[in-house]
């Protein structure tokens, strides 16, 4: 074992190479290990890391696409907690690993387990746990915290199926505690009609969240004070601005944006949802869409028959996961190819085991059933 990890270059040497040779040692690579590793790459990963994924698409839609492979290796181009339900969901065997361990999310941070169990602590001491509440968190979010909402009976969501999952809990319980992302959970609440002011948010970093015991216990749905700095970029300004700029446009924006983002705009969906309207929609049809630019201007450079616009003028770029460049991509596979892993995602066995429960819940309340 030495031995091979004498002659595995360090990521520096990956570093400094030009572009093409970077290209080169990925596919050499890939041609070494066959179909023993499977590159995913997700929609807001950069353009030069695509070009090498077998597989994109969504956090939760890749983890399940590269648990159907027979793929010993997951090379994830995502961010940390994609990883880690990648290899929740992965078979026996499989391993999961991040090209940079610093790719993390920064939604996904606003909310560690610690706080999370906290806040339940402090809901149950004022009595808000004697009635029925669902710990619901959206996959963005660390494995811990869907271990916790499988152990309270609560499920994961994803901004396609929030709805169907918003639907089924309301109806059997009391209320519903909604983390890490405040403005998803707002947004599809509204779409229930639950009135802002039975939906309380809740600071982590203040006692009770920052609520009196009588706001919690009126609430219908409590909002862990979570966002995604890409997202939450845009304004209500950017939206006028657009219309004004581009007449006939129609505004298509992520459900993470805040409330009044969504409020004015004419269509809102998740990242699914936004590339299919932009796939069907008709030739010389004018859209500003509100998400990742990455995947804005990669619809735009697919249907160049439409025009396309991204709805903020400053760059909205997913920083985090921009830290996954070719250069780790290739110094993973390379390691790889010479039998060593680098930057593995493990899983606890208790904490896959929970988080498993969340997450078949979630598949079994939205099976068939499209958001």
């Amino acid at each position: 074992m030495t031995a091979v990890l004498e002659e595995v270059r360090p990521l520096e040497d990956f570093l400094v190479m030009p572009e093409e040779e970077v290209a080169a040692a990925i596919e050499a690579a890939r041609q070494a290990l066959g179909s023993r590793v499977v590159i995913l790459g997700h929609h807001y990963q950069r353009d030069d890391v695509i070009r090498h994924a077998d597989l994109t698409g969504d956090s939760y839609q890749l983890s399940v696409m590269a648990s159907q492979t027979d793929a010993e290796y997951i090379v994830f181009c995502g961010v940390h907690f994609m990883a880690e339900s990648a290899d929740i969901l992965g078979k026996p065997g499989q391993r999961v690993i991040l090209p940079d361990m610093g790719a993390g999310c920064s939604m996904a941070d606003m909310a560690s387990i610690d706080q999370v169990e906290d806040a339940w602590e402090q809901l149950r001491d004022i009595g808000v746990l004697k009635n029925r509440v669902a710990p619901i968190t959206y996959m963005n979010s660390t494995a811990a915290i869907k271990a916790f909402c499988g152990r309270n009976d609560g499920v994961v969501c994803t901004s396609s199926n929030a709805v169907p999952l918003f639907d089924a809990y309301l109806k059997e319980f009391d209320k519903m505690f909604f983390f890490p992302d405040q403005h998803l959970g707002r947004n599809t609440g509204a779409k229930f009609g639950i009135p802002l002011d039975k939906m309380v948010l809740w600071n982590p970093h203040e006692d009770l969240g920052g609520n009196t015991p009588e706001q919690l216990h009126e609430a219908k749905l409590i909002l862990w004070r979570g966002h995604c700095s890409v997202h939450g970029r845009f304004k209500p300004w950017h939206v006028d601005k657009i219309r004004k700029d581009v007449p006939g446009v129609q505004v298509l924006v992520h459900p993470e944006c805040t409330r009044e983002v969504v409020e004015i705009s004419d269509l809102n969906g998740s990242t699914s949802f936004i590339i299919k309207t932009v796939e069907n929609a008709p030739a010389g049809t004018k859209w500003a869409i509100g998400t990742e630019v990455n995947l804005v201007n990669r619809l735009a450079q697919r249907f160049p028959d439409k025009e396309i616009h991204l709805l903020a003028p400053d760059l909205c770029m997913c920083a985090t996961m921009y830290r996954i460049a070719p250069q780790n991509l290739a110094w993973a596979m390379d390691n790889l190819a010479n039998d060593t892993v680098v930057n593995e995602i493990v899983v606890d066995e208790e904490t896959r085991h929970y988080a498993n429960i969340a997450l078949e819940r979630m598949i079994g309340m939205t099976e068939g059933k499209k958001g």
